[in-house]
């Protein structure tokens, strides 16, 4: 983090992370998100608007930042992502979690891997070896060196941004930074936001 200016992502997105848009996309948001977190399944629909809206000028990082101390299921939950990836289905894993967000024991982490035509015994021994244990960290410790502290977090081209998350919110300060990219679309936006500020969302 710089002293007395904006939380900047200290890792720079890489071939490491998990992305959805292209590598030459203008715009890169990148959310340091809990499986777990009813506010960063809130977020989805927001995250998926915006991606409709922009198509290629936007580009979607995910990083891990399982809240266990809120969330007993959210590191599991991360670890089976990470096991999906390997996979190529990250992203199909990262949509089944959020969508059965009430049901992420084990077991259930091993049916969600079945039903993506993954193994669901590699999933389940995978998560008990904490085979992607470390590769979860490496994400939490890169937010926390950029200043997360909650989730959702979300970086807009490498700050730390802190306004309200909704579609229009997050739109016009993509419209501060992209004047030239971002035109009026007032008429196609919704009203979509996460119901708390971000100093209520779930602290670390």
């Amino acid at each position: 983090m710089s002293d007395g200016g904006p939380a900047r992502l200290t890792v720079p997105v890489g071939e490491h992370d998990h992305i959805q848009g292209p590598a030459s996309a203008a715009i890169t948001l990148v959310e340091y998100g809990d499986f777990e977190c009813p506010y960063c399944r809130a977020a989805v629909p927001i995250v998926q608007e915006l991606q409709q809206l922009l198509g290629d000028q936007l580009r979607f990082v995910f990083r891990h930042f399982p809240l266990t101390g809120l969330h007993p299921h959210a590191q599991h939950a991360a670890e089976a992502a990470e096991a999906a990836a390997v996979e190529g289905k990250f992203f199909e894993m990262h949509a089944a979690l959020y969508a059965h967000q009430d049901a992420l024991d084990d077991e259930h982490l091993g049916q969600y891997a079945a039903d993506l035509d993954l193994d669901p015994t590699r999933i389940r021994r995978a998560i008990r070896a904490h085979t992607y244990a470390g590769r979860v960290l490496e994400d939490v410790e890169s937010g926390l060196a950029s200043g997360a502290r909650g989730t959702p977090t979300f970086f807009l081209d490498e700050i730390r941004y802190d306004g309200i998350v909704g579609v229009r919110q997050l739109l016009a300060a993509i419209r501060d930074g992209h004047p030239d990219l971002v035109g009026d679309m007032e008429g196609q936006v919704g009203q979509r936001t996460i119901p708390r500020v971000v100093t209520q969302r779930s602290q670390r």
